[in-house]
């Protein structure tokens, strides 16, 4: 039995520590903050709730296969509701999309949009189910440790359907015309990190587990996955110390030998770094035992980092569901202003989840919840003042568009942005979602799992693969548990 400590409590860090504590390990979670959950924290003020990140629920699949490795299912944690509609989507005052739930509402409404539109959209969610079947069950559950295992026979022989060297953005465009039904399909992407097309057609598995799988939201709030895998991790066995910053990685010959923690010594066999892979690499390892150069990270292409608004309004809204997408400028230019030439965006795109319209837990009675989120580029700067200018941007957008006064009802506000992204997760360059997922970024080219320089410590999380999101951020826990539990039995241990 190794002794282990994991690093970050985040959905990779829990995912970890509870595979390697079911396998027999002895796994103690160091976390920086007063919770767990990483970017999925919530925190309450005024009698409102908020998630302080996460808060689309796609793929429920992947949650329901962790549970089921405990011995568990969804329900012995939460209440999934099915979103109908999905989402709405603002393309003008005069332009609104409601995005049913089901697949035969989905091809009549793209058939309004665009004639003949509706029959390609079933072939295109043909073939990004085939793309989810082999992306989700197959790819993703590598450790991205050798070429070698992209050889698989399957891969090999479906590696055409998988499009992998097509971009996302010719593809969609070259089944559907219509303006808004474009955008409706590449802006999955766009949180994971990358142009639409400079990204694989192989993510249009995205507007499969969009439409075909879902969008669900678990009864209390996203916070509820936080307190399933807390649960499950500490019914493994697991020690979850908090508060406990880890200062320092003390390496010798090639092993680490201790911890620095909250200026503490710690021996551990084992260390698996959920928290941000740049720090550990730059921050806290010896420079000798680092793998990549400050010039390897800063030539990576980051996926992007976000101004978030937590709003506390002291009456109901109307005109907004529980997800709705603000599209009412240029598409085009803001994504140039995230990843070609990085700046704060001249007219953003923007994102607004309520969810006090599906649950009232969240939010005082007669009153709701707002999450504003602009996905912008990493390494600007943050400063109050800029802040204050797009919040007053958006709110004049969001009150015009959805035809009612909002700020004169904010009874609680919050910003939150790359400072913050900094100081509570060490991210890199104030990164939101990781690294991005790009045809040089995937698979066995992101950064490793495992440091060839120091032969106990592995990494997970969204810098490494298989890359940013939620479900992406459990299976890497599970990746590096596998790999490190295999060199354990190799090592006859």
């Amino acid at each position: 039995m190794a002794n282990i400590a994991v690093i970050g409590s985040g959905f990779s860090g829990l995912s970890a520590a509870s595979c390697l504590s079911q396998a027999g390990h002895r796994v103690t979670i160091l976390e920086k903050n007063s919770l767990p959950g990483g970017r999925a924290r919530k925190f309450e003020e005024s009698g409102f709730m908020f998630d302080m990140g996460p808060s689309w629920y796609w793929m429920p699949d992947v949650f329901e296969k962790f549970y089921n490795r405990f011995g568990k299912t969804t329900t012995d944690f939460y209440s999934l509701q099915r979103l109908d509609p999905s989402y709405r989507i603002f393309f003008s005052k005069n332009d609104i999309l409601d995005v049913p739930a089901g697949e035969e509402s989905l091809f009549s409404m793209f058939e309004k949009r665009e004639k003949g539109s509706g029959l390609r959209l079933k072939k295109f969610l043909e073939e990004g189910k085939y793309k989810y079947e082999v992306g989700i069950n197959k790819l993703v559950y590598k450790p991205g440790l050798s070429i070698a295992e992209l050889f698989d026979g399957s891969l090999i022989k479906g590696l055409l359907k998988l499009h992998v060297f097509q971009s996302l953005s010719s593809y969609v465009r070259k089944n559907f015309r219509d303006p808004g039904l474009i955008q409706m399909l590449e802006f999955p992407v766009l949180f994971l990190g990358a142009a639409p097309s400079k990204t694989p057609a192989l993510y249009s598995l995205m507007n499969y587990a969009d439409m075909a799988l879902g969008t669900w939201y678990p009864k209390g709030g996203m916070c509820q996955i936080v307190n399933a895998m807390s649960t499950i991790a500490k019914s493994q066995g697991v020690d979850f110390q908090l508060n406990s910053e880890v200062d320092g990685i003390y390496v010798q010959n090639g092993v680490i030998e201790s911890l620095k923690v909250n200026g503490s010594s710690r021996k551990f066999d084992y260390v698996v770094a959920s928290a941000d892979y740049h720090h550990v690499e730059q921050q806290l390892l010896p420079p000798e035992y680092r793998q990549y150069s400050e010039k390897y990270w800063q030539d990576r292409v980051m996926a992007p980092s976000s101004l978030i608004f937590y709003l506390g309004i002291n009456k109901r809204l109307k005109n907004l569901l529980h997800h709705n997408l603000f599209f009412d400028q240029d598409f085009g230019l803001h994504v140039r202003e995230i990843y070609d030439h990085p700046a704060w965006p001249t007219n953003p795109l923007f994102y607004v989840c309520c969810p006090s319209i599906t649950d009232d837990s969240v939010a005082p009675a007669g009153s709701e919840n707002l999450f504003i989120l602009v996905p912008v580029a990493t390494g600007l700067q943050d400063t109050e003042e800029i802040r204050t200018k797009y919040f007053e941007l958006i709110m004049s957008r969001l009150e015009s568009l959805t035809g009612q006064s909002i700020r004169e009802n904010i009874i609680y506000r919050k910003g939150y942005a790359h400072r913050d992204f900094i100081q509570d997760y060490h991210a890199f360059k104030g990164n939101a979602y990781g690294l991005a997922n790009t045809v040089l970024q995937t698979a066995n080219l992101k950064p490793t799992i495992v440091n060839k320089k120091v032969s106990n410590l592995f990494y997970t999380g969204q810098l490494t693969v298989p890359g940013p999101g939620v479900p992406p951020s459990i299976i890497s826990g599970q990746v590096v548990a596998g790999a490190l539990i295999e060199r354990e039995r190799k090592a006859g241990r």
